[in-house]
């Protein structure tokens, strides 16, 4: 499961990178859901940024199918980096860690705080109560069963594209990224209540330079899993105003091998809807064209007004079947342009 890229890129920096690399981040993320789509994880994630290395940003979502949405976000103080056997192998903030357990294998991620307790409704609304708080807590041992999509945004690379395509890189973050399909199983405890639970999902890590700000042309972004062991997952931008070509790159897998794609159809973020929205997306590769079928579900929202540069941002869970198998998998979708909500 390793690809291209060495078993050190998957530990973490021990210290800020020294200059001229001083403004590399590092960053990683994971989208978990439960199987049968009783729960979701549509996005917890960490970033180490060398300007503010000792107290880091983190985000966790968690969200259930009737729209109940628990959230917390925000800093958090760094959790130590080395595990028991002198590794740079932990990255955390507040009250989200993550271990490597086994490079490009094995990952434990750990939940342990209060959040906030809202419904998607109440988020795209931007009534959400931040006083109205309950402990969360939850524990999954993952396992990749997918080689990394690597993304190389390497100044060797960067400058062989078009203008449109180095635009958006820039806000992809220009470095690398990889995105790793993953299943697992764990223990979540949550109003009283104590279970274990089997997900699949997907994880994402990065050291770049991200200029989150160019994000305001609204992306589109979805990967997914399924039981047989196929995957397939993209991530784009609109075309350009001025025509150029922008960023659009995927991936199908399937049959052990990793074919490179790009999408065809996108279920561009139009309006605000708490759930059941068609975010179906064809795949052009070697094999042709891969149509996966997909409704939203397992939902959460960010809403902006004077920050996220008034994007509207949709982090969620979808229901999506390829050929009659079914599998839940991740969808993350931004827009400036939103025209309100839609039940």
């Amino acid at each position: 499961m390793l690809g291209s890229l060495p078993i050190e890129a998957d530990l973490m920096f021990e210290s800020p990178p020294p200059a001229p690399f001083d403004w590399v981040r590092e960053g990683t993320s994971y989208w978990l859901f439960e199987e049968n789509g009783a729960f979701g994880i549509p996005r917890n994630g960490v970033e180490a940024e060398p300007h503010n290395w000792d107290s880091r940003r983190f985000q966790a979502n968690f969200a259930f199918p009737d729209g109940r949405v628990l959230q917390r976000s925000g800093s958090g103080t760094a959790v130590p980096t080395l595990d028991a056997e002198g590794r740079p192998a932990i990255m955390g903030a507040g009250p989200l860690t993550y271990r490597c357990i086994e490079p490009f294998k094995r990952w434990l991620v750990q939940f342990d705080g209060m959040v906030a307790d809202t419904h998607v409704s109440h988020q795209i609304a931007q009534t959400v109560d931040p006083e109205k708080l309950i402990p969360l807590k939850y524990e999954f041992e993952l396992d990749m069963v997918v080689p990394p999509n690597e993304q190389d945004i390497s100044p060797e690379k960067f400058f062989t594209w078009g203008k449109g395509k180095q635009r958006d890189a820039a806000s992809v973050g220009l470095g690398w990224r990889f995105e790793q399909m993953l299943r697992g199983e764990g223990v979540v405890e949550v109003d009283g209540t104590k279970f274990t639970a089997r997900v699949n999902g997907s994880r994402i890590k990065r050291r770049s330079v991200r200029t989150d700000g160019l994000f305001l042309r609204g992306h589109a972004w979805q990967a997914v899993v399924f039981p047989d062991g196929r995957a397939a997952g993209y991530e784009a931008r609109p075309v350009h105003d001025d025509g150029n070509e922008p960023w659009n790159e995927g991936f199908v897998y399937q049959d052990g091998k990793m074919y490179p794609a790009k999408a065809t159809k996108v279920p561009w973020l139009t309006h605000l809807r708490e759930s059941g929205d068609d975010v179906s997306f064809e795949l052009e590769s070697e094999l042709g064209t891969t149509r996966i079928e997909g409704v939203t579900e397992l939902t959460t929202f960010q809403v902006a007004r004077g920050h996220l540069w008034g994007l509207a941002l949709s982090q969620s869970g979808a229901r999506y079947t390829w050929d009659g198998v079914v599998a839940r998998g991740m969808v993350e979708r931004s827009s400036t342009s939103v025209v309100g909500r839609d039940g």
